[in-house]
């Protein structure tokens, strides 16, 4: 190798090109966002990670650059956009340091979701250290297991984020006092419809210990026969709740990676997805 090459690091057996980069992809030095670099790499296989579908071409694309630059080399296209499934985890491969996952699928199979699909029905994997923690349903899983990752996260030197989420259908009061034995950086729940807004109340309840700041709550729209304004009013109502809201448009199999400015939907997503913006015009 040339002496400008970086210092890589090894993560796993695999070289990573990620088809879009955001907050949540790694950066170590085998972790690649474009083309092929003028320098040499290991002789790994390289993996092209597409998250979102409308970067399934560009993964494609990619996928062509890199076999030509390393011709022979056993390249693979993956990731959820391809419905292909999910491995272990293994920490800082397709996410990025101090993300963990240690569990697959979900037992529910709500229409607006693919977990279920991509992933089938849920399954309890080998437990890895981290602080953010990205399960689709870490309640559904045992308590032997869930005991298992507070075993964990008491070790972590960082405040915890659930920002995969807490299903309220299955938060119990040991759930809640365990949340307790741990720094909680945030806690993130789900109002789906406007029919599970009641559902927040036994959230707001069982939480009560935890201030505002640290209670999050995704809020979709734009699903099925959803409006602009009723969106906003169920943010409303979960801020009035003791939840910072947090909107999450519906994204549909022909989704674009881009909403218009003058879409009915573009201010309302943009509000309620930034407590700066909304608090400020809501109230606190």
């Amino acid at each position: 190798m040339s002496e400008t090459t970086p210092n890589l690091i090894t993560l796993g057996d695999c070289i990573r090109v990620f088809a879009r980069r955001t907050k949540w992809t790694p950066t170590d030095d085998l972790a690649f966002y474009d083309e092929p670099p003028l320098y040499d790499l290991p002789s790994k296989p390289i993996r092209v990670s597409v998250t979102f579908t409308w970067d399934v071409d560009k993964a494609k694309s990619l996928a062509y650059s890199w076999g030509r630059r390393y011709p022979g080399r056993r390249i693979e296209i993956g990731g959820p956009a391809c419905m292909a499934g999910a491995d272990d985890f293994v920490p800082g491969r397709f996410l990025r340091s101090g993300i963990t996952i240690t569990s697959r699928g979900c037992p529910k199979r709500c229409p607006w979701c693919l977990v279920s699909k991509a992933e089938g029905r849920l399954r309890e994997i080998p437990i890895q250290p981290g602080y953010i923690v990205q399960d689709n349903n870490l309640l559904a899983c045992s308590r032997k297991h869930i005991e298992k990752v507070f075993d964990m996260l008491r070790q972590q030197n960082r405040g915890i984020k659930f920002s995969g989420g807490l299903d309220i259908d299955y938060l119990s009061a040991w759930h809640v006092d365990l949340l307790k034995t741990i720094k909680v950086a945030e806690l993130w729940v789900a109002c789906d419809t406007e029919s599970a807004l009641h559902k927040l109340d036994k959230a707001r309840d069982m939480l009560w210990d935890f201030p505002t700041e640290k209670k999050r709550c995704y809020v979709l729209m734009g699903f099925g026969d959803d409006t602009p304004d009723r969106a906003e009013r169920r943010c409303e109502a979960v801020y009035d709740k003791g939840f910072l809201p947090f909107a999450q448009f519906y994204q549909g199999p022909q989704a674009k990676p881009y909403m218009p400015h003058d879409s009915p939907w573009f201010w309302v997503r943009h509000k309620w997805s930034r407590p700066a913006i909304y608090r400020s015009t809501v109230g606190t």
